[in-house]
């Protein structure tokens, strides 16, 4: 039996191991670097596990159902299963901690994969939608992963911690889209179809994420935290009673606006992006085409997570949101006004859309953290998450139909729209801080 087997009910027991953290400062800095260290090699695995579906997913459907009508599908199919896993990750963490939790969901996900590839070999479009659901457990456990990095943070270090978490996606998550031709060479030489090369890929690397997590996230960072957060509220009790309305009205508001973001922020990114490679295909853009730009895209997503990180420890996460929703409206125009065939307009288009999203998603990340205590952290994360992915749902699920009855660019347009619902939320949020 694992050690960590118990570590539900370590609070109460309080063993050696867990004791000698909650003691020493120096070893609660030690499993932060550690666990953050951890998380960022998973991550490198998961992000090319990631790329497969937002690369060729829409392009498998679109081959087998041969419309573009339903080229959304698949990426309504996989947020969908995001969702289930979110909910069914946050729990199992809260209650056994991250390690069990998000090392399970990699290898759901990677179980998903694997069903895509024969689905393909089957041209069994039913099995592939099945399939896409259940690899959608990996993309959810990529974000997920970024709140371990958090559990062992202090307030100044929560948003750098997770944009380390999220720029080491960008290893696997970039090379992923540029290696679709050589994965669809290796796929037609084994006698898969072309198009299901990314997800032999993508199952390999989920798999390798898991069993990184599960072998070596030891001590679990969110036991550690739970335990040490036990003991300074029983320390501080006489101060909390008086001020515990406050703190209540205070946590609320910031699950809201954190959730509110990273639920826009995902319809936005999730809806023009699903379907920019259809748009580009119908154009005479090729495959090595369409993996560049959706690697930028992806690139975007995560790389400038260095700079984001301390941004929104250093100036604040709520003007960090309004540059958010500036750079999501930005994307929107250029993505409406590119012509189908300047592959430079659609770049900027794409790399405004990740950078936008990055933004959003390390800014609401943040607000969570900051708005939960670690003993119902997890299980609010997965629940936050699971609006992110049925957001991301509908986004990838009304853009196909979206663009099938009007236009690509009209498409871009509603996404600008809903950037700029973002607004109110900020202002809303900053007239209540300063009532607080």
């Amino acid at each position: 039996m694992s050690q960590y087997s118990d570590d539900s009910k370590a609070l109460g027991s309080q063993p050696d191991w867990l004791q000698s953290y909650i003691d020493s400062p120096e070893k609660q800095k030690h499993l932060y670097k550690r666990s953050l260290m951890i998380v960022v090699i998973s991550q490198i695995f998961g992000g090319a596990g990631l790329a497969a579906g937002i690369s060729v997913g829409a392009l498998i459907a679109q081959d087998m159902l041969g419309t573009d009508q339903f080229a959304g599908v698949p990426t309504a199919l996989f947020t969908l299963g995001s969702a289930l896993a979110a909910y069914l990750i946050g729990r199992v963490s809260q209650h056994f901690g991250r390690r069990l939790g998000l090392a399970a969901g990699f290898l759901t996900g990677g179980i998903g994969a694997i069903g895509v590839v024969f689905a393909a070999l089957m041209n069994n479009i039913l099995f592939l939608f099945a399939s896409l659901f259940i690899y959608g457990a990996g993309t959810a456990t990529n974000l997920q992963a970024r709140y371990a990095g958090t559990d062992m943070a202090t307030t100044k270090q929560r948003a750098t911690a997770i944009s380390f978490a999220m720029v080491s996606t960008t290893v696997g998550a970039v090379a992923g889209p540029n290696l679709i031709e050589v994965m669809g060479r290796f796929a037609t030489s084994i006698g898969v179809p072309a198009l299901a090369g990314p997800f032999i890929l993508a199952a390999t690397a989920f798999i390798l994420a898991g069993l990184v997590l599960l072998v070596f996230l030891r001590p679990d960072p969110l036991v550690v935290a739970d335990a040490i957060a036990a003991v300074k509220r029983k320390e501080e009790e006489h101060v909390s009673i008086g001020n515990s309305t406050g703190m209540e009205r205070l946590d609320r508001r910031g699950i809201v606006v954190g959730s509110t973001l990273m639920i826009l922020t995902q319809l936005v990114m999730v809806g023009i992006m699903t379907m920019t490679p259809v748009h580009m295909r119908h154009h005479g853009h090729g495959l090595s085409e369409v993996g560049m730009i959706i690697s930028i895209h992806v690139a975007f997503m995560f790389l400038p997570s260095f700079v984001t990180g301390i941004l929104v420890d250093k100036i604040g996460r709520m003007k960090m949101a309004i540059a958010s929703c500036a750079t999501l409206l930005a994307a929107g125009v250029f993505a409406a006004i590119a012509p189908a065939d300047s592959m430079l307009l659609l770049i900027i288009a794409l790399a405004l859309l990740g950078l936008g999203w990055n933004i959003g998603l390390i800014c609401g990340t943040a607000l969570i953290v900051d708005a939960t205590q670690p003993s119902m952290r997890a299980k609010t994360q997965g629940t936050v998450d699971v609006l992110i992915a049925l957001a991301g749902a509908a986004g990838g699920a009304l853009s196909g139909m979206v663009v099938a009855h009007t236009s690509y660019a009209t498409l871009s347009l509603i996404g600008c729209t809903l950037a700029l619902l973002l607004i109110p939320v900020v202002v809303w949020s900053h007239q209540k801080s300063s009532q607080v």
